[in-house]
């Protein structure tokens, strides 16, 4: 018997993302509403309730009603938006942060997606925080490169549109209140006392992400080289399929922000010169960092293998 899934939002970045990762699963059932009944109240009700596991691709209210509309107990929700992502009854969709954290998705009936910039800050810092390295309260910095698509339909349609201002020729940086909403889930994912400072960047690309943090090796217990970092990293993705760390020396001359993009992998890059350190993820931020990362947690959430149309 096929799975049913829904994907409430089908028609903008993400939604349409995860289509293209399901739509020719010959496992699965896709329930598509018809165009013009999207902001049908009792419609979408019915699709909600309908589907075995259903994708919220919607901004944050949007999110949260489709929840209240659901009301058969057995539906089980990926949710893409920000919404629900430092809930304490909702799972975390990172599911190589932990064995538990995979178990978790498993077992879930709620799972809040990561952000993309999120991802990328997590996938190097909360390993760091667990195995000791790293102290919780240390001051973490974070740089940010993405792609333009990250910003959604309108942000693809400026930068692709006949005669656009020369100035998006040009990296622009972003987010300069320093209260990026992915900066919540960030602190509470690592668990770091205090909120990193946080820094995006988006440039003139289509995809592809680069998210850097830096570290004084000074500042932290026994005074760890870049390679003893980068080993410990590796370590702890060594049995991951998506996640891995190349190793040290490897890769330290030039990165490139869209290395990855097209795929659901997340490659983590560690350089260093003397007692400073620096420790890039690079991934595809609609990959990984959005509609992969969402399809993978489905393949958990259904036991299958999680790079199943990935």
């Amino acid at each position: 018997m096929k799975t049913k899934v829904y994907i409430d939002g089908q028609s903008g970045t993400t939604g349409l993302q995860i289509y293209d990762r399901i739509g020719s699963r010959e496992d699965l059932e896709l329930l598509r509403i018809p165009e013009d009944k999207r902001h049908d109240l009792s419609e979408r009700k019915r699709y909600l309730n309908s589907a075995d596991i259903v994708f919220l691709c919607l901004p944050d209210d949007g999110a949260r009603e489709a929840i209240s509309l659901i009301e058969d107990e057995h539906v089980r929700v990926i949710d893409a938006s920000t919404a629900h992502r430092t809930n304490d009854d909702w799972v975390y969709g990172y599911p190589e942060l932990s064995k538990e954290q995979r178990e978790a998705i498993r077992n879930g009936k709620r799972i809040a997606n990561p952000g993309c910039h999120a991802t990328g800050l997590i996938s190097t810092t909360a390993p760091l925080v667990r195995m000791g390295i790293l102290p919780k309260d240390y001051p973490v910095t974070c740089y940010s490169l993405t792609g333009y698509s990250g910003g959604g339909k309108k942000m693809i349609q400026e930068y692709e549109e006949t005669g656009r201002p020369e100035v998006l020729s040009s990296p622009g940086i972003y987010g300069l209140t320093l209260k990026h909403k992915h900066i919540p889930e960030m602190q509470k994912m690592t668990g770091l006392t205090y909120a990193p400072v946080f820094m995006p960047v988006v440039d003139d690309y289509y995809k592809g992400m680069a998210t850097t943090i830096m570290l004084q090796n000074r500042l932290l217990p026994g005074h760890p080289t870049a390679e003893n970092i980068c080993e410990k990293l590796a370590e702890y993705y060594k049995d991951e399929h998506f996640v891995s760390v190349v190793t040290f020396g490897q890769n330290d001359s030039k990165l490139y922000a869209n290395k990855l993009a097209g795929t659901n992998k997340l490659e983590i890059v560690v350089c260093g010169y003397e007692d400073q350190t620096s420790v890039t993820a690079l991934f595809d931020n609609l990959g990984k960092g959005a509609s992969g990362a969402a399809v993978q947690n489905m393949n958990i959430m259904l036991g299958l293998p999680e790079d199943t149309g990935l």
